[in-house]
């Protein structure tokens, strides 16, 4: 994952949930199978941003824009999860991506790739500190 990969909030976590899950969608499709209370408007805010900032990738399908995760399930996982970790739990990363190994939600490939970008962070952070 590059440095510049942008921070993931929540409700684009939430959006790119439904995207690796179900594969490309239509706004309504997503605004449909979000689990929140959000209106289509607010849906639709959050997918054209997320696509602005990189998050979404949008093709035009027969007239219809349809949005893909453009980021891999490991790479949104990455910084949303090394914030939570540090700020919310206050744990190492190391510990709490070993937590991961118990859940049926990442396979073993997205665990080795959430683990790899996690230390890039890591390190990146250590090398920013040390200039």
């Amino acid at each position: 994952m590059p440095e510049r990969t942008p921070e993931v909030s929540k409700a684009e976590y939430q959006v790119l949930d439904v995207l690796w899950s179900d594969g490309e969608l239509g706004v309504r499709e997503i605004h449909d199978r979000l689990a929140n209370d959000w209106a289509y408007s607010t849906t639709k805010t959050v997918v054209d941003r997320m696509a602005r900032k990189g998050l979404l990738a949008r093709s035009n399908q027969h007239g219809v824009y349809v949005y893909g995760a453009a980021i891999s399930r490991p790479a949104g996982l990455a910084r949303w999860f090394r914030f939570f970790t540090r700020q919310v739990l206050g744990v190492d990363t190391e510990t709490a991506v070993a937590m991961f190994g118990q859940s049926n939600k990442i396979d073993a490939n997205e665990l080795a790739e959430l683990e790899r970008l996690v230390q890039q962070l890591d390190d990146a952070e250590d090398q920013g500190r040390r200039n």
